[in-house]
Formats: structure tokens, sequence, C-alpha cells
């Protein structure tokens, strides 16, 4: 595994990863999502969880869009041209949010809605000791809110399955080109039945963590769960946690397994959907599974280093001076460098070191940070 062994706003540089394969007859996004955006809301530096009667102060805060927002940032760092549809409140949390991520990442909200008479979705979250708690309040949205009827013409579209409920712009989506990602939450029914994703039959990706794919499988290791998931879509990848990713294509009969890069994890939040924008990202590219799964890990394993969900999502410019410092490693495993070579040529040029940190924003700052 790779060891990595440090602030203030600095400017991204911009990384068009697709830039050889853009034509005219492209669709408008490389990408489309839709979901809840929450304002998220977290607090570092406490010594230990707050006690009752009690009050705990904590050394940091920080504030950023959350939910769906966590994948749409992650795909826009990645200089993916991205489409988002959600509701927003019409208070001054939603009105941050989407400032944020239309001003702030350049994601297209034209799908979006601000929705009057709902107040925007909140999670707080407090990190200490390395574990974290999260409150969080919210109401439903109208119904109609926010998916459009006729979804944006993307080259993919990320989709998070639910257990006995289709989504009618997934097959549409589909049924136009695009490629579809599907992530799944935690079956609360207990059920756990393939059958019941109606929706991963459009699929050309399935992204389920290890417990997730066995039970749905009732494989009994996450391998052999992911070779079973490929009889059901083109492509299964399983994630593994601390042990990494392995994924296989279905079609070609293709495995590959990558290791997770050695890392000290401040906050998982938004781990996962910044694997799935890696991922997302290394296919769309055209690139060999062995190093989607290896820039997918990187990403992840990037993020896991900051608080919070977008806030820390990598872009470019991280990715470089992280390939910078491993490099100069003293003994550090030439086998696992080479597998990161992929990288040379993609990389833009930084002068400041590792680990570079975005400015973390607030919403009293908003506006001038």
């Amino acid at each position: 595994m790779i060891a990595s062994n440090g602030e203030g706003p600095y400017r991204q540089a911009h990384v068009d990863p697709l830039a050889g394969q853009r034509t005219a007859s492209d669709p408008p996004w490389d990408v489309y999502l839709t979901g809840t955006v929450f304002l998220d809301i977290i607090f570092t530096g406490l010594d230990s969880a707050p006690v009752r009667g009690t009050e705990s102060w904590a050394r940091g805060m920080g504030s950023s869009p959350g939910g769906v927002a966590n994948m749409a940032t992650a795909l826009a760092r990645l200089g993916l041209k991205t489409s988002l549809a959600a509701a927003f409140g019409d208070d001054h949390y939603g009105e941050y949010c989407w400032d944020a991520l239309e001003q702030g990442e350049g994601i297209d909200l034209a799908p979006s809605r601000t929705v009057p008479g709902w107040h925007s979705p909140v999670t707080v979250s407090m990190a200490y000791e390395g574990e974290r708690t999260m409150v969080s309040h919210g109401h439903e949205p109208p119904p109609e809110e926010p998916a459009p009827d006729c979804p944006p013409r993307a080259r993919a579209a990320v989709a998070s399955l639910t257990p006995g409920v289709r989504a009618p712009w997934i097959a549409q989506a589909a049924s136009r080109g695009t490629r579809i990602f599907a992530d799944v939450g935690w079956d609360d029914t207990g059920r756990w039945d393939l059958a019941g994703l109606a929706d991963l039959a459009h699929c050309e990706a399935f992204l389920p963590n290890a417990e997730e794919a066995m039970r749905y499988t009732g494989a009994d290791c996450p391998r052999a769960a992911a070779h079973a998931l490929a009889e059901h879509v083109p492509l299964a990848v399983v994630t593994l946690g601390a042990e990494g990713a392995y994924a296989v294509d279905g079609r070609s009969g293709e495995s590959a397994e990558v290791p997770a890069i050695a890392v000290e994890a401040l906050d998982p939040t938004g781990a996962g959907d910044v694997f799935v924008a890696g991922f997302v990202m290394g296919t769309l590219a055209d690139w060999p599974l062995s190093d989607r799964l290896a820039f997918a890990g990187l990403t992840a394993a990037l993020s896991v280093q900051e608080f919070g969900g977008s806030l820390s999502a990598p872009g470019w410019s991280e990715i470089a001076a992280w390939w910078r410092r491993v490099q100069s490693v003293d003994d550090q495993d030439p086998a696992a460098l080479r597998r990161y070579a992929f990288l040379e040529g993609l990389l833009p040029e930084v002068t400041r070191p590792w680990p570079l940190r975005r400015a973390v924003p607030t919403i009293g700052f908003g506006r001038s940070a």
C-alpha cells in the first residue's frame, strides 16, 4: 500500500479528463443525478462525546451542502460537467446551498427547484476520538419535486436504488443512451431481494459495499458476491473498506482488485460518494478496470483525511499534490507507485505542499470568502 506522510484557500487547477473525447454532438452534461440536498454543519475538535446536561465547545466548525451534494461536488471537482436535480428550501440555508453548488462548484442547477414554504433538511455532525455522531432534521418535499419528467441528456447518471421502488427517470435516461451507475442503501425491510431492485436492469454498473453485496447475493465472501452480481449487471464493483475494492466485468469476464491506500482517516462522511465519482470519471475516460478502481480508491482515501462530505471531495490539485508527495517518500513501494503511474501526463503542476487544505466555508462568510 502507498503511505502518505500540509493551509488556507488556493486556486484550483482545472483538468478536463474527457478533453480528448469531446465532440460537437456530445450531450450537454457528463453526469446527471438527483436527490436530497442537506445543509451539513460539522463540529470538529471535540475531546469527547457530548455529555447530557453539559456544554461542549468544539475547536473547529464548517458548513457545506451535503446529501446528494456530496456526489455532485465530487464529480464537478474531477472536471465532469455535472447537472443536479434537487429540491431547495426557500430559507437562507437553501440559498446558501444553491450558491455554494452553482457559483462555488459550477454545478448546473437548471433541473432544480426552490420549494416555497419548505425549509432545508439539516444534519449536524460531531467528530471526536475518530468517531462521529450525527443528528438530522427535515420534512419530505412535495412529491413532484425535484426530479424532472424528462432528465437532461448526459453521458452518465448516478442513481441510488431503493428496494421495491422504480424511479421512472432511470429507464428514460438509459433509453437515451445515458450510462447508469448505481449504489444502494441498507435494506431496512431485511428482505435483501435482488429482484426488488427493478432498476438494476437499466444499469451499466452497480457499486454496493461488501456487506450489501453479500446480503443481496447470499455469497459468503465479497468477491464471490461480485461475480454473482455480474450475472445481473454489466459491471459489479464491491467496496471492501480498508481492503480496497474488487470489480468484475460481466461482459468480458475480467476482474480486478486494488488495495486501499494507508491514510489517517478523520471523517468517512461522503467517502462512498467520492469513490463512485472517481469510478464514473475513469469509466467515461475509458481507463482500464484496474486503473478505475485505483483512482476511485485514491479519491476516497484523500477525502477521509478531511472533515465533512462535499468539503473533503478532492480536486485535481489535491491529487497532484498527493502524487508529488508520495513519490518523495523514502522506501516507497515501487510496485505501489507503478499502480498510479497512469496519472502522469494528466495531473496539473502544483507548487503548494501536501496536504492542500481547502477553505472551510461558513454561512456568514459564504458570499465574500
